[in-house]
């Protein structure tokens, strides 16, 4: 399905992470000729990793505020907060609604929480830019982000061999959109729920509250339906979304592929004509970051950029859901923030459990 929004412009983006990083030598306890193995092949060396008190809501905050500081954004001017994660910080409220307090944003915004994963960013870039536009103010926030490397208890910390758990890192990013007149996003979205089981935690919610003892733990990825799934419908999308705007890779600066694995991401630009030196990665140092690995790794790339210049990047989210999710986006360089680190975090007055 193609969508458009009018009008709709993106004129800021951060990221920010932990001041902790991680090889992922040292978070493990697999054999480490088995580990070696697992870095070439999926291409995470390391991680910035959150601390245990640390959530993704955190993470968002600390790049929003850097963001609407540095740009000098009149608060009362943002009407719409939209919090993409799968790790929110509570049942209920909505995460959303909390950092609308912790913003200072208007009481009149519009603030909550997406449930999406590895598409998040590019869906919610596509519900952010749609309620602005129907909206009668200015600004639009879209936060999105996880921590899905982080251990969920304080009373279940070790080393893991698994390898969804080696895989995935912790953060946040901030994304600004404006109405600033005739420009248009063009958004590509689709879902296939016949593959919900593909990426699933299965237990701990309401459909299967309890564990049982035979049952591991944690998120389960079947890693041959994932691969075909990414190297089949996601060329297809973009083929077809290059198509419908009469472009080719030579009209784009960047690819910006969601952060799954090297060899998707080899398959993809290999199968939609990029060279691969279009393809920017950078899951190499933060990990499969789910919802926030788009805006990462522009911030990553751009983000230390001292001469501004327009840039064009063609984004496509692609995983839990399953669902992916293509847009193209022209930003300038100078709205793109350095990466920032930040140990912060929220307190709110509830009581924890006494550490073992």
């Amino acid at each position: 399905m193609f969508s458009s929004v009018q009008g709709i412009q993106v004129v800021g983006m951060s990221a920010a992470v932990s001041n902790t990083w991680d090889s992922l030598l040292d978070i493990s306890d697999e054999d480490e000729k088995v580990l070696q193995k697992f870095i070439k092949k999926i291409g995470v060396k390391g991680r910035w990793s959150a601390s245990q008190k640390q959530t993704t809501s955190d993470f968002c905050f600390a790049a929003a505020e850097a963001l609407l500081n540095e740009k000098g954004i009149d608060r009362s001017e943002i009407g719409v907060l939209v919090f993409v994660t799968q790790t929110p910080d509570y049942g209920i409220p909505a995460t959303g609604c909390v950092l609308q307090m912790r913003l200072g944003l208007p009481k009149n915004t519009i603030a909550f929480d997406v449930n999406l994963g590895c598409s998040g960013f590019t869906y919610g870039m596509e519900i952010a830019s749609a309620l602005l536009n129907i909206s009668d103010c200015r600004y639009a926030l879209l936060l999105a982000g996880d921590t899905s490397a982080r251990e969920k208890s304080l009373r279940n910390i070790q080393k893991t061999s698994h390898s969804a758990a080696l895989l995935f890192g912790d953060s946040g990013t901030a994304t600004l959109l404006e109405k600033t007149g005739n420009e248009k996003l063009l958004f590509a979205s689709a879902t296939d729920g016949e593959g919900f089981r593909a990426i699933i935690s299965p237990y701990g919610q309401w459909r299967n509250p309890d564990r049982p003892d035979t049952e591991p733990a944690g998120t389960r990825m079947n890693d041959v339906d994932v691969f075909n799934f990414a190297t089949t419908e996601v060329p297809t999308q973009l083929k077809a979304y290059m198509e419908h705007e009469g472009a080719t890779p030579e009209s784009y600066d960047d690819l910006v592929l969601h952060q799954a694995n090297l060899m998707i991401l080899k398959q993809i630009a290999k199968k939609t004509g990029f060279p691969l030196e279009k393809v920017p990665i950078s899951m190499d140092r933060f990990g499969n970051t789910s919802s926030s690995s788009i805006p990462i790794t522009i911030v990553d790339k751009y983000g230390e950029c001292e001469d501004n210049e327009e840039i064009r990047e063609l984004c496509c989210g692609f995983g839990v859901g399953l669902s992916w999710s293509t847009v193209d986006l022209r930003l300038q360089t100078k709205d793109i923030l350095p990466l920032i680190h930040t140990d912060e975090f929220f307190v709110d007055g509830y009581p924890a459990p006494e550490e073992d």
